[in-house]
């Protein structure tokens, strides 16, 4: 299958050719047909498999005018994201596949200033790429008005979920017409995102194309046991002796991220930490430095799980393995992209093996173990308990209920609606 046969226009083909791509990859072949043809849309499928195209190509084709001449840019399409950085890759995205189209978009997000930002609204738009928590300043300073919205798309709804947002969500919709088509990404099917589908989706076509939780078979998976204490030298030493020249390692905390970017620092090892205590304009450079290659290793929380395009990243390291399984696929999926191999390498202590059973029960496989000579772990040493953070809300207050239950009692749920022909 080609991309002509998906029904696109002309200045789409092009854009998608200057790209270099010819072929679309399954998650685009089922979505974009079920887009144009104005359904509501329930889509899972692996990082790094094209679904941000899956919905940019057919959400710009529906929105482009049928005749050529001056027009005015109305707030037709919100694109909500969780985070900064996935934002900015759609925003990028969008702007790519629209570039031969007369359609103008803009992104906005925190950590930066919102001056800016209204300045771009006001010149008006007709695509919005947009984390919640900033459009929500937006919409209370009445700089965006969502009244026009026919198209809202739900991209990392997972992740969304995770972070807190769905209060969030719930008041943004809130500003936008029931009658709309809707669109849900998300990496995976949980019950969270299901219950959520089922409140704002009307008769969704549902999409997947890879099983649930899966990770890419372009991928190598290692661990390596060793001490807790010792993560840090081995970790130094697997990028020396092997020659590793980019790297994105992942910790649980920010704490842990800045501590482990500085060990390696004064290792000789140019590195960079980016979490969500970083500005914004840190996180763009630190990503921008490791992506041209001036920073070897990039230390992460998991808030750069999502939304980290990086071509041919070859090694991802779990330093620390995620207190959720699923999490561990979202991390690894920075690697093995695009059909490219990749390598996952987790350091894995006394106090991570269980955490290990349920990555492994998730991927219905047991990985490899490999323990580096001179890193043998110390049998008599006792596990530790390790402290899970709990789901925070919007706002940052800790959360006891879960997502499901949130997506059931919120209002906003729509009526039935006829079918949007865009």
């Amino acid at each position: 299958m080609s991309f002509e046969t998906l029904g696109l226009r002309a200045e789409l083909l092009r854009a998608v050719a200057d790209q270099g791509y010819d072929a679309p990859t399954p998650i685009q072949q089922k979505s974009i047909p079920a887009i144009l043809d104005g359904r509501d849309v329930l889509a899972s499928a692996q990082t790094g498999t094209g679904k941000t195209a899956g919905f940019t190509l057919p959400l710009l084709q529906e929105l482009s005018p049928e005749t050529p001449g001056p027009r005015k840019s109305v707030l037709r399409a919100l694109i909500l994201t969780p985070t900064r950085e996935l934002a900015a890759q759609v925003a990028e995205s969008v702007e790519t596949y629209g570039r031969y189209l007369p359609l103008r978009s803009a992104v906005v997000y925190g950590g930066v200033k919102i001056g800016p930002q209204i300045s771009t609204l006001r010149r008006g738009v007709d695509i919005l790429i947009a984390t919640p928590g900033r459009l929500l300043d937006h919409l209370g300073q009445k700089t965006v008005d969502l009244s026009q919205v026919e198209i809202l798309v739900l991209d990392e709804a997972d992740r969304m979920l995770d972070m807190g947002f769905i209060h969030d969500i719930r008041k943004v919709i809130r500003h936008i017409p029931e009658q709309r088509q809707t669109l849900l990404f998300s990496a995976t099917f949980s019950r969270d995102i299901r219950a959520l589908a089922q409140d704002l989706l009307y008769e969704p076509e549902e999409i997947e194309v890879a099983a649930r939780n899966t990770a890419a078979e372009t991928v190598r998976h290692i661990v390596h046991p060793v001490d807790r204490d010792r993560k840090r030298e081995l970790l130094s030493f697997m990028i020396g002796s092997k020659n590793w020249q980019q790297v994105l390692v992942f910790t649980r905390t920010k704490h842990g991220a800045n501590r482990l970017a500085e060990h390696l620092e004064k290792d000789g090892l140019r590195s960079a930490a980016i979490h969500g205590n970083k500005s914004q304009g840190a996180r763009t450079r630190a990503l921008s430095a490791f992506k041209e290659g001036k920073v070897r290793v990039l230390v992460a929380t998991d808030i750069a799980s999502r939304g980290l395009d990086i071509d041919q990243l070859p090694h991802v390291v779990n330093y620390e393995l995620p207190n959720v399984p699923e999490d561990y696929v979202h991390r690894i999926g920075r690697t093995g992209r695009a059909g490219n191999d990749g390598e996952a390498v987790s350091l894995v202590c006394v106090d991570e093996f269980p955490l290990l059973k349920d990555i492994e029960r998730l991927l219905k496989r047991d990985i490899p173990k490999d323990v580096i000579p001179g890193y043998e772990p110390d049998l008599s040493v006792k596990p530790e308990p390790i402290q899970k953070k709990q789901r925070r809300s919007s706002r940052g207050r800790s959360s006891h209920s879960s997502s499901a239950q949130k997506a059931r009692g919120s209002s906003g749920h729509r009526t039935p609606k006829p079918v949007i022909r865009g």
